[in-house]
């Protein structure tokens, strides 16, 4: 079994937020890559209306997601939460009793591993 912690997290985009979505999703992808070594796979997506945003996320392990986390609390979140409205958090491998208690505020739901493989 695999110690990695993954997820996907759909939100909408509030209203007149619009443009102020990539000037902050290409800060954080810039901070993530380079503060965070942990952090295996970071990107973002935009519907084709721009009312939505998905980003997909994978860190090696717990530490990493609290490294991740710890960062976004003291440079992001409050921007973060003002252009975006979360609304499903689907969070994907072994997350620990204080990964969960991060993300419990965004609503996340947790989804233990059942079979499968990556290369």
């Amino acid at each position: 079994m695999s110690d990695i912690i993954e997820w996907v997290l759909e939100m909408r985009i509030q209203d007149g937020q619009a443009h102020n979505v990539q000037p902050l999703i290409s800060e954080m992808v810039d901070a993530t890559q380079r503060d965070e070594p942990g952090a295996l796979h970071y990107e973002y997506f935009l519907s084709e209306d721009g009312r939505t945003c998905t980003v997909l996320e994978r860190y090696v392990d717990n530490a990493a997601v609290m490294v991740h986390l710890t960062n976004f609390g003291a440079k992001f979140a409050d921007r973060f939460l003002t252009i975006f409205a979360p609304e499903r958090f689907a969070v994907f491998g072994p997350a620990d009793a204080q990964v969960r208690e991060a993300l419990a505020g965004f609503g996340a739901t947790h989804h233990a591993f059942a079979a499968g493989f990556h290369r």
